[in-house]
């Protein structure tokens, strides 16, 4: 029998009482209902159970959904969803480029120094300062910057590929059983002993096209075709697109089994009749996980030195699929890449601005405030990593925005921005291993400024060609890619 992942009552609603008790709701007496009537967990890492559930637990299971969905939330104060709720929980929201120009413009601001200094900066308050001396940008994002962040956003993907939903343990036995760890190049199935390949097998769908002897052109991965969507997106409805302009463009270019979790609840919903934002909210227990966070890229791409407008346009992107804290990840991905994207400002600063869009009483931004300062204080980052691991593991899903947000920040800040440094202590922190690695590495190949920045061994794999099953892009390359982009970001 056909399980289409992702959909099936009896297998959401176990998500669904766990995001309620994180976001302040009280599931408990639901979740007795459930249990009594024999209604099993949530997966662990599949997207649906093995077996069917009977007419009766799944009539049950949408009844408890709804009610879930009604529950009132003791976090809905500091943990907004409205925009201008949200920029109003801001005291630090990013001015426009022209109001932030002080009278020392186009001088370059000094350096950070350290990775410590960036990080204490960050970590030291609870609420972060904005960049007060941050000058206006004197020239946009070329060609040349777009393809690196597109180069380094598709490495960083790839690199996690292979280890997408291993456990913690697993991705670092596999990589210390071929001498790779720490991380420094592709995963390798090439001397993996057979027994510790039974116990942690790769992930089974990209084992065949993402291990360094399988790579052939960089493989189809949802990581990047959304920000193919939003090229087209941009394209279509420029920049004062809505988010039902996004649903559209999704029901027309995006086949539906390319989606995933929060997307592929909210195609469903869209195709039942349900408009945005609703679309986010009913029967979706993953609109906070990270879906939100992998379509903002090309929002910051194409908004280079205004982090408040990227963020903006993130938020009505983000609506669609995901509420409060998957929509503050997407944000503050947004904001931090057009920071990144003037190229006059070190990675702590770019950290630093993205959190200027968060709700700072949010657990995204405790989250990454954490890590950030996790990061400064220790030399090894595998003690980072098993910090947020203590902090985060039990209460959060491996795709969770939370965890995964707080981890592309530590590694980020850990690397000093570093492109190699960045993508493999990104992936080297386990969850969702091919996003924050897709993310990670195209911010910090932003801040390498071009293609010939990125070491060989990374980007000559990719062969200048992308997979996909998006509209008219497959087999496009990475540098017709940033013509294009670029054009998007120099429209009126």
């Amino acid at each position: 029998m056909l399980r289409l992942t992702w959909v099936q009552p009896e297998d959401l609603i176990g998500h669904e009482l766990r995001q309620a008790a994180q976001d302040g709701r009280e599931p408990s007496a639901i979740a007795s209902r459930w249990r009594a009537a024999g209604g099993p967990d949530a997966p662990l890492t599949a997207g649906a159970s093995p077996t069917p559930a009977s007419r009766y637990l799944r009539r049950l299971a949408n009844d408890l959904l709804d009610e879930l969905t009604d529950l009132p939330s003791t976090l809905s104060e500091d943990e907004p969803t409205a925009l201008e709720t949200i920029r109003a929980a801001c005291p630090q929201w990013p001015p426009p480029p022209a109001a932030k120009r002080p009278p020392s413009a186009g001088k370059r601001p000094p350096s950070a120094g350290s990775r410590a200094a960036g990080a204490a900066r960050v970590g030291a308050d609870c609420t972060p300062p904005a960049p007060v001396s941050a000058p206006t940008p004197t020239s946009a994002t070329t060609p040349q910057h777009l393809e690196a962040a597109w180069l380094g956003r598709a490495t960083g993907c790839l690199l996690g590929k292979p280890v997408e939903k291993l456990p913690l343990d697993g991705i670092r036995q596999l990589a210390r059983s071929t001498g790779n760890w720490p991380l420094t190049t592709y995963f390798t199935a090439r001397g993996v002993p057979e027994d510790l390949l039974r116990k942690h097998p790769w992930n089974r769908r990209s084992a065949n096209n993402s291990l360094a002897e399988n790579i052939d052109g960089m493989p189809e991965d949802d990581d990047l075709n959304y920000p193919l969507l939003n090229l087209l997106v941009l394209g279509r409805h420029g920049r004062t697109f809505t988010t039902t302009d996004v649903a559209r463009t999704w029901l027309e270019e995006l086949p539906a089994a390319r989606t995933f979790t929060a997307e592929r609840i909210a195609y469903r919903n869209l195709l039942t009749g349900l408009e945005p934002p609703h679309t986010a909210r009913h029967r979706n227990p993953f609109r906070e996980w990270i879906g939100a966070l992998i379509r903002a890229d090309v929002h910051g791409w194409t908004n280079p030195g205004d982090p408040a407008a990227a963020a903006e346009q993130a938020h009505r992107d983000a609506t669609l699929t995901h509420t409060a804290n998957g929509v503050y990840a997407a944000m503050f991905t947004a904001a931090t890449i057009a920071t990144a994207a003037t190229r006059e400002h070190d990675i702590h600063t770019c950290l630093r601005t993205g959190l200027t869009v968060v709700p700072p009483r949010s657990r995204l931004a405790r989250a990454v405030r954490h890590a950030i300062r996790l990061a400064g204080e220790h030399e090894d980052f595998d003690t980072v990593v098993d910090e947020l691991h203590a902090t985060h593991a039990r209460t959060y899903h491996w795709v969770h925005a939370v965890p995964n947000t707080a981890l592309i920040a530590a590694a980020l800040t850990h690397a000093n921005g570093d492109f190699s440094g960045s993508i493999c202590r990104a992936v080297s922190g386990g969850w969702d291993t091919d996003s924050s690695g897709a993310t990670t590495g195209g911010i910090a190949a932003l801040l390498a400024g071009s293609p010939s920045a990125l070491p060989d061994r990374w980007t000559a794999p990719l062969k200048n060609r992308l997979s996909t099953s998006v509209g008219d892009f497959n087999g496009i390359g990475f540098d017709t890619l940033a013509h294009l982009t670029d054009r998007e970001a120099h429209r009126p």
